[in-house]
This record gives structure tokens, C-alpha cells and sequence, in this order.
């Protein structure tokens, strides 16, 4: 599944307190990531290919991790409350992997400090590494460091990588969630299929009730709902309305993949469930409550169908995920604001992904408010955050159709 995801990264920015990183000087902060990494040293690694069948594999050869340090004029919550969420991806590294695939780092970190006193920690994670919940453990870890503590146990130099099982029946077809773009070679960049636009919306617990308040409107039978799937189910309605040309009956869906959970925390796996959900009707008329409905019960996993795809070419099978269809990614389980120093969680972490399809996508993140409640995940005590990527010419219209429903800024 790892080599599916060669194309993808993902953008990560915590936003921290003043008071948070009181005291952090360069030293300390050098010390600490010398001995984290210890723990990650396949993130220091950089690509080499099979001399039998040209499949990228990495090399742990201690190259390590690139780091950038910049400085804004701008205060924290000058940042937090721009009205463009695009700018925010000033504050972490846009590198790519290539084309001197040999010496490209996987990781960069970005340090942004800003005139009030707080900085942005910006983590750049090439997808292939592992999955968010993956690249969350990681930064977290890194978090145990900076506050003097480590982990219980010693750095394992006997790290296995995950086993790719054959699938348990024939695979007849190729995965619709899957778009082969290459060749790509030695640069590991997505060819931009047109301008993308990113916004990010803010909800409040209060505007999550009301959403689902117009769920359950003349239908008290119907079954519960989770935030997840009513925000998906609205953003696929509205993206159908605005769409030119047909209809994304088709979707992708990516979460936790609850039936494989991995044993090992210190790992860096892509474990995350992939699936599709295809409709029989038309999505623009269809009320939320449906498609809703599909996304949480008819979502069939296709990660077999992918895993043999890019096994039958390892070395040369250049394919997207995200934005191969409509995609709509499930983070709200992921411990971004486990990120904590002297007590104190980030003020605000905003995601991106980039790498993606003309598609899009969506990603819906945990508010700040959940961090002191591990449920909220699973229920609307918590507000969200929802980061939409899609064609920019599409941005006007879809902000429109999604204030009808209460979804704004």
C-alpha cells in the first residue's frame, strides 16, 4: 500500500502558545530530536531502487530529516483566524520526493516564529512514510522528547515492513479509486490537472447539532448518523450540484481501519481503510440523509484491488489515490493535538494533502475543543475542522450550496 501512496503528501501545521515553548532553546531542542529520531530512523533514509525489478525501498542510511526556519511579521492568531486557510501552507515545506530521488529528504520540518511570541511547527510528510495516524504518532513522540520524557522502550533495529497478503478471491477488475498518471520516474510529483483551491471550515458544536437536527427533520427512525459521514454526504450533495459534466456518482472513502489495527505504535504504516461507495441516483437531487447512508454502511474496501495493481509493477506503477475520484478522508480519530509541551495542547493543527486528483478532496480533522475528551471523535461534543481541495473555480459556488446547510466559516 505504500508505494500507492508514492505520489501523496501530507502538510501538518501546529500552531503553539508562547507559553508552550517558553524556554525551548535551539540546544534543547537539537538534543531532543538527535534522540527521537534514533527512534524513526527510516524517516533519515533516503530511495534506492531493486537492481531486480526497479521497486523503491529506503535505505537507512542516517541521511536525516530536513529543517527550515523562517519568520512572520504576522502574531498566532492573526494566522489562525485568516480568512484564506491557503496561506497557511506558507507555514510547512512544500517539497517533493525527485528527481534526485537519491538525495531527497522525506521529511521536513518547518519552524515559523511569530512576532507574539508563538511559532508553527510545520511537518512535511512524504504519504509513502505512512499514513496521518502514522505521521501523528511520529510528531507526538517527537512532543515526548521536548518534555524530557522518551518512550518505555528502546529504539527496535529489527523493524519488519509490512506484509502484503495476497488477496483471499480473484481480482477481476482494476479499483475505480485508483488513476494510473505516469510514467513519473524519479520525480514523485502529481502533473497539476488544473488550479486547485483549498478552504477550511471552523464548525462549531452548535452548528453540528443543527445539521443534524435537518437529518432527522420528519424521520425519526433514521438510523445514527456520525459527523463524519452528515459533512461528506452534504460536500458530495453540493459538489454534485456545482459539478461541470457528470455527476461524481462514485466516491472514495479513506479512515482507520478498525479491523487492522497496528500492534506496534512506534510503526510507520499506510493501515487506513480505502474504499468506494458507488450511487444509483442522482446525487444533486438525492437528499444528504442517503448518501450519508451509503458512505457509512456500502463502503467496500479496495485495498487488495490496489495492493495488486502496484504489485504486478512495482517499479514503474505511478498512480494517485487522493482526487482519482471524490475523496473523503476520515482524520477525526487521528491525535494531532496529542502534540502536547508542559501540558499545553496546539492551539490550532490544520491538514493538507497534496499530490491530488482533479477530483478532490475532502478532510475532516478534530476540532481544538475535542482534545480533552477522546470520544468526541465519535460523537458532535466537539466541533471539526473540514479542509476542502478542489478545482479553484469550483470554490465560489460550493461555499454558497454549503451555507444552505449552515456549513461555513
Amino acid at each position: 500500500m505504500d508505494l500507492a501512496m508514492k505520489v501523496h503528501y501530507l502538510r501538518v501545521v501546529y500552531f503553539l502558545d508562547s507559553q508552550a515553548i517558553e524556554g525551548l532553546i535551539p540546544f534543547k531542542l537539537k538534543e531532543a530530536i538527535f534522540a527521537w529520531l534514533c527512534y524513526y530512523y527510516e524517516s533519515c533514509g533516503r530511495f534506492r531502487r531493486s537492481e531486480e525489478d526497479g521497486r523503491p525501498f529506503i535505505k537507512c542510511n542516517d541521511c536525516g530529516v530536513r529543517f527550515v526556519e523562517a519568520k512572520s511579521s504576522k502574531t498566532l492568531d492573526e494566522w489562525i483566524q485568516m480568512e484564506d486557510t491557503s496561506s497557511q501552507r506558507l507555514l510547512v515545506a512544500d517539497n517533493v520526493l525527485g528527481p534526485e530521488l537519491t538525495f531527497s529528504p522525506l521529511v521536513f520540518l518547518q519552524i515559523t516564529s511569530f512576532k507574539c511570541g508563538g511559532l508553527s511547527l510545520g511537518l512535511s510528510w512524504a504519504h509513502v512514510l505512512g499514513d496521518a495516524f502514522s505521521a501523528a504518532n511520529y510528531m507526538n513522540t517527537l512532543a515526548l522528547f521536548l518534555n524530557g520524557l522518551k518512550p518505555k522502550f528502546s529504539p527496535s533495529l529489527n523493524k519488519k515492513p509490512a506484509r502484503n497478503l495476497k488477496p483471499n478471491k480473484p481480482i477481476n477488475s482494476d479499483p475505480s479509486s485508483l488513476k494510473i498518471v505516469g510514467p513519473l520516474g524519479d520525480h514523485w510529483i502529481m502533473p497539476f490537472p488544473c488550479e486547485m483551491g483549498t478552504i477550511s471550515l471552523h464548525l462549531k458544536p452548535t452548528q453540528l447539532t443543527q445539521l443534524q437536527a435537518k437529518f432527522y427533520e420528519n424521520d425519526s427512525t433514521l438510523s445514527p448518523i456520525q459527523s463524519f459521514e452528515m459533512l461528506s454526504a452534504v460536500i458530495w450533495r453540493a459538489i454534485a450540484r456545482i459539478k461541470d459534466g457528470p455527476e461524481p456518482n462514485t466516491v472514495t472513502v479513506i479512515k482507520k481501519d478498525a479491523a487492522s489495527p497496528i500492534e506496534d505504535a512506534m510503526a510507520l504504516r499506510n493501515n487506513q481503510f480505502v474504499g468506494s461507495v458507488k450511487a444509483e441516483f442522482s446525487i444533486g437531487k438525492a437528499h444528504p440523509k442517503e448518501l450519508a447512508a451509503l458512505i457509512q454502511d456500502r463502503a467496500e474496501s479496495i485495498r487488495d484491488q490496489i495492493e495488486e495493481v502496484v504489485g504486478r509493477d512495482p517499479g514503474g506503477c505511478d498512480c494517485i489515490i487522493y482526487g482519482s475520484n471524490l475523496t473523503f478522508v476520515n482524520l477525526e480519530e487521528v491525535d494531532f493535538y496529542g502534540f502536547e509541551l508542559k501540558g499545553l495542547s496546539p492551539r490550532f493543527v490544520n491538514c493538507f494533502v497534496d499530490g491530488v486528483g482533479e477530483e478532490g478532496v475532502v478532510l475532516v480533522l478534530p476540532s481544538p475543543k475535542d482534545i480533552n475528551d477522546k470520544s468526541n471523535a465519535k460523537t458532535l461534543s466537539g466541533g471539526r475542522t473540514v479542509t476542502i481541495i478542489l478545482p479553484k473555480n469550483y470554490m465560489v459556488d460550493l461555499k454558497k450550496e454549503l451555507k444552505e446547510w449552515g456549513l461555513s466559516a
